[in-house]
């Protein structure tokens, strides 16, 4: 019931009650200023979970459904075993399409590596032959039996070796994200918890005085609950629309440009940011509550 009346005083609000806490000073000071900061580093670990969830996914996507076979045998006999392994290719169930990359091809693929003036006729290079698979799949263990009886110079790679620890570091990155938002939001609840004490200590004299005239614990501690939670939601929407602002400024970069250059938000995901200033306020109620409560409770 105490907690409804809260509650319900956070949003009617109370002019007499309201006095007892001092509008300016360094706890209203120290309670916006965190909340804002706090709001702005909030913001950034949002976007850096959810552009890691956006990497996971992409990572996902481009390595699922594909794979590779090397093929590295003499020149006099690299068509053949190429044509070869593409009639394997042709006869296995779960392969949609198979192809041989061009010379053009494999050289724009070692060119960030070696430069474009690789003589890739003179160099030992495989043969690549690139394969989509089915929504099925195929048999990765059968086809290696048979690419190790027929032409033993070929060698199958799934992508597995390679897509699991990309997407397991990018699930770890988004975890981060989320695990600072948590450590954001127990730093904001301490900062506020320590100035709503020192609001309280400073009031000490007043507290006892609205005690002998009759006031109520539930009461002096409302008062202080409705600053504090009106202040840390005016200091994080400041800071929240900060971050957001800072976050549409980041340069931005083509889907297969670096990483950082895809950090922010993407269509729906730019609401999440209205989320912090209402948690923030949750997190202050919370804090103050607590707080206020257990000081009065030492005053007797």
């Amino acid at each position: 019931m105490t907690l409804l009346l809260d509650l319900i005083a956070l949003l009617k609000g109370d002019t007499q009650a309201d006095r007892i806490v001092p509008r300016t000073g360094q706890t209203a000071r120290l309670t916006a200023a965190v909340s804002g900061a706090m709001a702005f580093l909030a913001v950034f670990a949002l976007a850096l979970s959810l552009a890691a969830g956006r990497l996971a996914d992409r990572w996902a996507e481009a390595l699922a459904q594909s794979a590779t076979i090397r093929l590295s045998a003499p020149e006099a006999e690299i068509e053949a075993q190429t044509q070869a392994i593409l009639t394997i290719l042709a006869q296995t169930p779960g392969i949609a399409t198979a192809r041989a990359l061009s010379d053009d091809e494999q050289r724009a693929l070692l060119e960030p590596w070696f430069g474009p003036d690789l003589p890739l006729a003179d160099l030992p290079v495989p043969r690549l032959i690139e394969i989509k698979e089915t929504a099925e799949g195929f048999d990765a263990l059968g086809l290696r039996q048979r690419l190790a009886a027929e032409t033993p110079g070929a060698v199958l790679d799934d992508h597995t070796r390679w897509r699991r620890p990309l997407i397991d570091a990018a699930d770890r990155l988004r975890l981060l994200g989320w695990v600072s938002l948590i450590l954001i939001l127990g730093s904001t609840a301490a900062m506020i918890t320590l100035a709503a004490q020192a609001a309280l200590a400073l009031n000490q004299q007043v507290l006892r005085v609205l005690r002998l005239v009759g006031a109520r614990d539930s009461y002096i501690a409302r008062a202080f609950v409705r600053r504090f939670t009106h202040r840390a939601l005016t200091g994080a929407g400041v800071g929240a629309a900060l971050g957001t602002l800072a976050i549409a400024l980041l340069p931005r970069a083509a889907d297969e440009g670096a990483f950082l250059s895809g950090l922010g938000f993407q269509g729906a995901s730019w609401l999440w940011p209205l989320t912090i200033p209402p948690l923030a306020a949750a997190t202050a109620f919370w804090a103050t509550r607590i707080a206020a409560l257990r000081r009065l409770r030492g005053l007797r």
